[in-house]
């Protein structure tokens, strides 16, 4: 039996890519930090199939610890501060999470000398600002963020050492993926979340940034798939993961109004501009406070090498992904 592995086992992707291992027959180990509360609703359904291990990135002994103990097979490191806006609020947290966090994993698996495959997930906003769309395993990287400056340096010492000491030690350069587990200071998430609030009467409207911010969104359930298809590879290397299609957040609030059977008009520009219903109220406004520092508005991914060297591609597209969020919303906040 193999043995995996993760960090950020309790979050979206962590949660999903756990489900996926244990169903291939893995026995599954998950890094999770110490807190107050011990609620994690991602991984209630698996949790007694979970053997769960206290620490985080920050605690080089305790990552040692843990890999010398299990001697797992696969490593997946998925634990991240990974809200851009964030980022910049907390940028040397998110330095110490997203950068060196992953050095502390691989330096412990070459001093635990331990015969192993790692996984580490990079970013679409490691190309940030970058103008050529769409972006692929050799697009120029620039990102614009405290986060995608940190996920870049993680990227490049996972080649670092690859290269210096022949670690199987692969990346998969993730673009925008979404489910019902997505956090709710996301964008995709605040929108069905706040619709579905609207419509049982609990919420007024949005408040949004940049609607024109175009993204390549995809669901988790199919780039967990990708982040074990890569590590099955027969050598290490490097994947973006995108589904090579992408829309604005205004088409994405459009998508999930048609969804609940409400449309919307979208009147004036700019910070003033607004969406109504039929019946006039106002269901997304724009607020300059979720606009970022530095906006990466235009994110676009080939994911042409993994769908030839990997046999990957996505089942589910947008609409689905759309449908599945807005349908568990609208039960959640009906509770």
């Amino acid at each position: 039996m193999k043995r995996a592995f993760i960090t950020g086992v309790t979050g979206q992707d962590g949660s999903y890519l756990a489900e996926l291992l244990l169903e291939k027959g893995y026995e599954v180990h998950g890094l999770v930090r110490r807190i107050s509360t011990v609620n994690n609703p991602n991984i209630e359904r698996i949790k007694n199939d979970l053997i769960l291990h206290n620490g985080d990135l920050t605690d080089s002994a305790a990552i040692s610890n843990c890999l010398a103990s299990i001697q797992p097979d696969e490593v997946y490191n998925l634990a991240a501060q990974s809200h851009v806006k964030l980022s910049f609020e907390m940028p040397i947290a998110t330095a110490e999470i997203d950068g060196i966090g992953p050095l502390r994993i691989l330096e412990a698996i070459r001093s635990v000398k331990l015969n192993c495959k790692f996984y580490q997930a990079s970013t679409s906003e490691m190309f940030g600002t970058n103008i050529n769309v769409p972006q692929n395993e050799t697009t120029p990287f620039h990102p614009g963020s405290p986060y995608g400056v940190a996920k870049l340096y993680a990227h490049w010492i996972v080649a670092n050492y690859r290269s210096s000491y022949n670690m199987f030690a692969s990346t998969g350069i993730l673009y925008n993926h979404e489910s019902p587990r997505r956090g709710e200071m996301f964008v995709t998430r605040k929108i069905t979340k706040a619709f579905a609030n609207i419509l049982r009467g609990k919420q007024d409207c949005v408040e949004l940034g940049n609607l024109d911010s175009l993204r390549d969104w995809g669901h988790a359930k199919d780039y967990v798939e990708a982040m074990w298809l890569i590590l099955q590879h027969h050598e290490p290397d490097d994947f973006v993961i995108a589904t090579g299609e992408q829309i604005t957040i205004r088409e994405f609030c459009n998508l999930v109004a048609n969804y609940f059977g409400v449309e919307l008009t979208w009147e004036e520009t700019g910070l003033n501009e607004v969406a109504r219903d039929k019946n006039g109220k106002v269901w997304v406004r724009v607020n300059e406070k979720y606009y970022r520092p530095v906006d990466v508005v235009n994110l676009l991914g080939d994911p042409t090498k993994a769908k030839s060297l990997l046999n990957w591609k996505p089942k589910y597209n947008l609409a689905s992904l759309v449908a599945e969020m807005c349908e568990e919303d609208f039960k959640c906040v009906g509770i």
